[in-house]
């Protein structure tokens, strides 16, 4: 820079005056804005440059230079630009404000406001606002919502308005004649004056009442015989209370439910001829004191069958004849039903032995729904006043009186306990198979316990032929009879249960000739051994070599008949010792009994060489126990390789060759686990198979069940995805034809034991049981200084869990599929899925109308005006109108649902009528808004459903 540019800059510098910045001309005005321009363009070029956080520590320096002034103009310019005065109350008011703005709205304003972001959605969908909308039209919820349930009352106001019968104007002028009526200006004043008056006059009567009625009960209480009862009990105490409204209700409630069970006759004749009262604890004892000897010979047997036994029919069929056979439903009954089924079917008389043919393991008996008797419940005071009753039916033990359990309780201890319990408590004799063999239901013709009988004790109530037939064909006898049931219930719905059962039985043995078809099982497994044999010795005379075999195996057969015809002469001999519980006192403490002995009995030498044989037996029976679970499990591992052989090979190589038939991924899905199953199983197997060669009473077991107890993740995985591969082999049989021509010639064939693929998937759920089964017979046969004791114990619990947890998924499997049968049979019907609800009976009535209400109770009139369906669930009454249709040149008929109403049970309140010579069998069901006048069409179906609806009003109330 030369000495004159210098010079001319320094002159014209000193001519500005400078503020903050030597580079900022003040008195310059133009130069000083495009300066400042220059300078705004530069630090807004720095700022798109910046990133996110160094923008924020930018904007924080310059507020904090700035004044209030301009703070206030950056304010009102965000105030212009964001519409601050707009923002959604409903996102910075507090929540409970909110909804009291919108509790103003209606439930057409309420839906539509639902539409208008996610937060408004949430609002106006909360119970408090629509709860107070449903109560007011009287719709109740049938089920008591989960603390996560949202929106359950919304959802119940749409069901129930979308069910309502809506008459447009037009229809209704049609209806009632009132539209477009010209009516003069003195009318139509003269019309609002009345309805004035009469809303006023209502709102005072309404006010009053509720004055009234909030004391003491809910507004829905009025007018009922129980109220009058609980009045003078009840209101003193309450009147006391220092409640609020709401825990006030609630508790009346419950009081009014309760008084209204305690008001109902307990077992007062519902035809009105004769009463049968409830016997007291200190007198049906002595019930049938006054019986002489000579009414011994006219006792009978009586034999009780539970509709959960698969072909009941066919067990039905078999009874012998001047047996009493009792068919019951396994659900929907409670024990005091089942009570006073026994009752009618003794007439008065005692019972010589009564059978309890039901469901159940070696632990417990599982009689009816909800009701799994074993050791941990068998002293409730119910259970045990049940049982005490019953044995009160049969003769005593002196006489030769008995109850049969058809349940293999002796085969474990706890099953050994809980008949020893049930003989000392009732003081007759109860027995029970020991249920060794493993199948379906072999373990009823197994050796019983108890002492020597002249018959067994199947021999006594069943055709010995036709039970074994039964019982070795139960599963393909239940599967013939569910096409037979369906064709043939309509017809026998209104004959007796029993008899429909023997003409169902009967049909079945005349048309599959069962008989015959248990021959020829023996006869094919005869000559298959044979054959076996053959290809074995490769004989150059088949022939005469097969011919010799099957000589050999008669002549051994019938040497085996006449060993067994020896051993029963001698068993009542050999049987003489002690019973099945004290033989087992004695395993378990053999130094106290023998001290015991010692100083009471003089014979003490040969009761120490009975326990010493009794010693060698359990032994014996130890390593029987041992050979069933190795003949059973091969069994299983057969079965599972069929499975293998006859479905997964061909279908791996039909996908190898380019021909497939399943995909890749559908093979996969379908077979895997259970491939994996198979895998484990033969494992398993072969390390039974390994220690069973070298067996001896002092060998264990346990640890192999314990090794293969921490192995079940596999079968986890199975059944998890069992309704998947259900679902897949469906889709693919329906989607694929050559799936389905491959099914077509693989399943049901002789191969499968005429079983399809679904049906050998089953396999698996019910091994479990056979090794519970065995395990727990194992252990009963086990001294308890043996060393496999302790490990045996720890595979039942293993194994045990395991079942419970399988158990679990099938009955809450079986539970959804019952729910949505009936969603899909009720029309109109709310949802009713909802978790641990279960159908406990259904009941058909007629409801009736009473013409004059005035006249006394025993004058009254009653008219039929239609005909309902009671669907009792665990915690609701379901109320539905059942009209039945004909069909032209047909003898079935077919019944539709229309959905009522539904009731929880904890407010429904139960009167009795009682019978007069125009109503029979009637009572009266009564919720907060309605009331139905039902009557059934007899006597049993009255005190049956009261006694079972009872029971779940109680149990409701309890939870």
């Amino acid at each position: 820079m030369s000495a004159g540019d210098s010079s001319r800059k320094t002159l014209g510098m000193e001519s500005y005056h400078t503020r903050f910045s030597a580079w900022t001309p003040f008195s310059n005005k133009t130069l000083n804005r495009q300066l400042f321009q220059e300078r705004v363009a530069l630090i807004s070029h720095w700022f798109d440059l910046w990133t996110n956080k160094q923008r924020q520590e930018f904007l924080f320096t310059i507020f904090l230079h700035c004044t209030k002034s301009q703070l206030r103009f950056v304010q009102d310019w965000f105030s212009e630009r964001m519409h601050v005065a707009k923002v959604d109350f409903s996102t910075v008011l507090p929540r409970f404000l909110s909804l009291h703005i919108f509790s103003f709205l209606n439930p057409k304003d309420l839906c539509v406001a639902a539409q208008v972001s996610w937060p408004w959605k949430f609002l106006t969908e909360q119970d408090c606002l629509w709860m107070p909308k449903c109560i007011k039209f009287g719709w109740f919820l049938p089920y008591a919502p989960a603390d996560n349930e949202y929106g359950a009352w919304k959802h119940h106001y749409i069901a129930c308005v979308s069910n309502l019968d809506w008459l447009t104007p037009r229809e209704a002028a049609a209806v009632y004649g009132t539209l477009n009526e010209p009516k003069t200006g003195d009318e139509e004043l003269q019309e609002r004056q009345r309805e004035k008056c009469l809303r006023k006059a209502i709102w005072e009567k309404i006010a009053l009442r509720k004055k009234e009625l909030l004391r003491v009960r809910p507004p829905w209480g009025s007018g009922t015989r129980c109220w009058r009862l609980l009045e003078s009990r009840y209101q003193p105490r309450l009147s006391q209370t220092s409640r609020g409204r709401v825990g006030l209700q609630e508790v009346v409630e419950k009081q009014l439910v309760s008084a209204s069970l305690e008001a109902l006759p307990r077992r007062s004749n519902v035809s009105g001829s004769h009463s049968y009262p409830l016997l007291s604890k200190k007198s049906w004892r002595g019930v049938y004191k006054n019986d002489d000897s000579s009414s011994r010979a006219s006792q009978p047997h009586v034999v009780l069958i539970s509709s959960r036994i698969p072909a009941y029919e066919v067990v039905v069929d078999s009874v012998r004849a001047g047996v009493i056979s009792v068919v019951y439903e396994h659900s929907g009954l409670t024990l005091e039903s089942l009570l006073y089924l026994i009752e009618k079917a003794l007439d008065g008389k005692r019972a010589q032995s009564l059978g309890v043919f039901s469901d159940g393991n070696s632990r417990e008996i599982h009689l009816l729904q909800g009701y799994k008797i074993g050791i941990k419940n068998l002293l409730r005071p119910e259970a045990r006043d049940f049982w005490e009753r019953l044995g009160s039916y049969v003769a005593p033990e002196e006489e030769g009186g008995h109850v049969d359990l058809f349940v293999p309780l002796g085969a474990s201890e706890a099953g050994m306990e809980v008949l020893s319990q049930l003989s000392q408590l009732t003081g007759t004799l109860f027995t029970a198979p020991t249920g060794i063999a493993t199948g379906s239901y072999q373990h009823i013709l197994s050796d019983w316990l108890g002492r020597p009988w002249e018959r067994a004790p199947p021999s006594i109530y069943f055709s010995e032929s036709k039970l074994q037939v039964w019982s070795s064909l139960t599963d393909f006898l239940e599967d013939t009879l569910k096409s037979a049931r369906k064709q043939l219930s309509p017809l026998f719905k209104e004959l007796q249960k029993n008899i429909s059962g023997r003409m169902i039985g009967q049909f079945v043995f005349d048309t599959m000739n069962m008989a015959n078809i248990l021959n020829n099982q023996g006869i094919a497994q005869a000559l298959a051994e044979g054959l076996t044999e053959l290809s074995k010795e490769n004989s150059d005379k088949p022939l005469e070599f097969l011919s010799y075999f099957l000589l050999k195996k008669c002549s051994k057969k019938s040497k085996d008949l006449e060993g067994n015809v020896v051993l029963t002469e001698r068993g009542p001999e050999a049987a003489s010792g002690p019973s099945a519980k004290e033989r087992n006192v004695m395993e378990d403490n053999p130094q106290d009994k023998k001290s015991s002995r010692s100083q009471n009995d003089p014979n003490f030498e040969v009761l120490v060489q009975l326990e010493k044989k009794l010693q060698v037996d359990s032994a014996e029976k130890r390593t029987k126990v041992v050979r069933e679970l190795l003949q059973s499990e091969r069994r299983y591992v057969q079965m599972l390789e069929m499975l293998r052989d006859v479905y997964v090979t061909p279908l791996r190589a039909a996908l190898s060759s380019n021909r497939a038939i399943l995909s890749a991924a559908n093979i996969h899905i379908i077979f895997s686990d259970i491939l994996q199953i198979l895998s484990l199983n033969r494992q398993f197997l072969d390390n039974l198979r390994d220690r069973l060669r070298e067996w001896g009473p002092a060998h264990c077991v346990g640890e192999i069940f314990t090794k293969f107890g921490s192995q079940l993740n596999t079968y986890t995985n199975f059944f998890n995805n069992y309704p998947v591969v259900l679902k897949t082999i469906e889709k693919c049989r329906e989607m694929m034809p050559a799936f389905r021509a491959f099914l077509k010639r693989r399943d049901k064939t002789v191969v499968t034991k005429m079983l399809s693929l679904p049906e050998l998937l089953l396999y698996p759920s019910r091994r479990f049981e056979e090794y519970l089964n065995l395990l727990y017979a194992l252990r009963l046969h086990t001294p308890a200084e043996h060393v496999d004791r302790g490990a045996l114990t720890t595979a039942i619990d293993h194994i045990k869990k395991y079942k419970d947890y399988i158990d679990q998924m099938k009955q809450d499997i079986n539970m959804k599929e019952q729910l949505s049968d009936i969603q899909r049979v009720i029309w109109g019907c709310p949802p009713l899925s909802e978790v641990n609800r279960y159908l406990i009976r259904v009941q058909d009535v007629a409801q009736l109308h009473c013409c004059d209400e005035e006249t006394s109770s025993s004058s009254r009139l009653y008219e039929h005006t239609r005909d309902l369906s009671l669907f009792l669930f665990n915690d609701a009454l379901l109320v539905s109108n059942r009209s039945t249709s004909h069909t032209p040149f047909e003898r079935t008929s077919k019944s539709t649902h229309q959905f009522i109403a539904s009731v929880a049970l904890h407010r429904l309140l139960i009167e009795d009528i009682s019978d007069t010579k125009y109503i029979k069998n009637a009572f009266i069901l009564q919720g907060p808004k309605c009331e139905w006048i039902c009557a059934t069409e007899g006597e049993d179906d009255k005190f049956l459903w009261l006694s079972v609806l009872q029971n779940a009003i109680r149990s409701s109330m309890e939870k």
